[in-house]
């Protein structure tokens, strides 16, 4: 897990914020699912999948239209909450990446969307290790804004002046990876380009459920989200947004 700030404190947030994360927050292109398998060397049909940390079930059910038995693994009770009324036929386990709740080798695939560094990998990966079948998985991935984009590195150096002492931009995957080899794990990785269209309230709905906003107080985060939303209309006044990501995809695999 990320040192600094409390972010066990900026974890639980996400609880109160799981309606405007359900709505806002981006899935994922197919392309993603394409190049877990590739990485993997199998299909995710007929897979039995813990998704770790689902919150509302974006990937989970994504994972679950490829044809994989998915579990949905979640701590927060909000999240939960809305992602039984989501997902109400897709089977969810309160628990963490840090204690699985799982027999030994259980899985093929253990997965981590937009979720891993909400671990401490010094607990995480040996679980994940522990619920693996020979041949099996870790397969974690993060959307990262591609700040090579005016428009997107203008909003991060307006967040990061606006919140110095909880935004801290957002890298993906990071120096995470470096957990996995040391576990006995062959990891390969790649990163997919993509970009949705969306309307500047659906940005702010998206930013309402980011960490370093969703655990402030709906009082203080209300300036920083108006000023936000002044900006992007400057930028887009016909509210109309083409929002670029980056997905950084690891998939680590358990010896056979």
């Amino acid at each position: 897990m990320t040192e600094g700030r409390n972010y066990r404190e900026a974890a639980a947030s996400f609880g109160g914020v799981a309606a405007e994360y359900e709505r806002g927050r981006p899935g994922y292109p197919d392309a993603l699912f394409d190049a877990l398998e590739r990485l993997w060397g199998r299909g995710l049909d007929g897979a039995r999948v813990l998704d770790v940390g689902a919150g509302t079930g974006i990937a989970t059910r994504l994972l679950a239209a490829r044809g994989a038995r998915v579990v949905a693994v979640e701590p927060s009770p909000g999240m939960a909450a809305r992602f039984l009324l989501s997902s109400p036929d897709l089977p969810l386990v309160r628990g963490t990446g840090d204690d699985l709740p799982f027999h030994d080798d259980s899985a093929d695939l253990v997965t981590y969307a937009q979720a891993f560094h909400w671990t401490y990998p010094e607990k995480s990966v040996p679980e994940a290790v522990r619920v693996l079948r020979p041949g099996g998985a870790v397969a974690a991935w993060w959307n990262v804004y591609d700040e090579t984009v005016p428009w997107v590195r203008a909003r991060s150096e307006r967040m990061a002046a606006a919140l110095p002492d909880r935004y801290h931009g957002y890298g993906g995957v990071g120096g995470h990876v470096g957990h996995f080899a040391p576990a006995g794990l062959a990891v390969q990785r790649t990163s997919l380009h993509w970009a949705r269209r969306v309307t500047v309230d659906h940005v702010i709905t998206d930013l309402t459920s980011r960490s370093y906003l969703a655990s402030l107080s709906p009082e203080e985060r209300a300036p920083v989200l108006a000023a936000e939303r002044e900006a992007l209309f400057a930028v887009f006044p016909d509210g109309d947004v083409v929002e670029p990501f980056t997905v950084d995809l690891t998939v680590a695999v358990k010896p056979g």
